[in-house]
């Protein structure tokens, strides 16, 4: 097995649906992991030819639950998308798919439903 999915089993099932892991490092104090939500538009933006990809909000440091005694950090990114024709940028909502029975902190919840786009116009 490798250790991305073991580290994947002990994170909230469905996760890894939504993002990949882009970094994992182990320190005496703590596990810290590098998540960037996967490039997926929404059916409906999917045939729109004005939705195109603008990068990444900046990383959001959330406290999951503590694994072997440490605790983990999840630093989580998600997709800003930009809507040519009204200039806006805008990211997802986002849900677990298995999110039912799933513990999840408060933090943890409020960043997947956090509208999290830039509300300025692009130049």
């Amino acid at each position: 097995m490798k250790t991305a999915d073991a580290i994947w089993m002990c994170l909230p099932e469905g996760l890894d649906e939504l993002f990949e892991m882009v970094r994992f490092e182990r320190t005496e104090q703590s596990y810290d992991i590098w998540l960037d939500e996967k490039k997926k538009l929404s059916d409906e933006d999917y045939r729109n030819p004005n939705i195109v990809a603008r990068g990444y909000t900046d990383y959001v440091t959330i406290q999951d639950y503590p694994m072997r005694g440490r605790p983990v950090f999840l630093h989580m990114r998600k997709n800003k998308w930009w809507d040519k024709q009204t200039n806006e940028i805008f990211s997802y909502n986002l849900e677990l798919p298995n999110e039912e029975g799933t513990r999840l902190s408060s933090e943890f919840v409020a960043f997947l439903k956090d509208e999290g786009g830039d509300d300025s116009p692009v130049d």
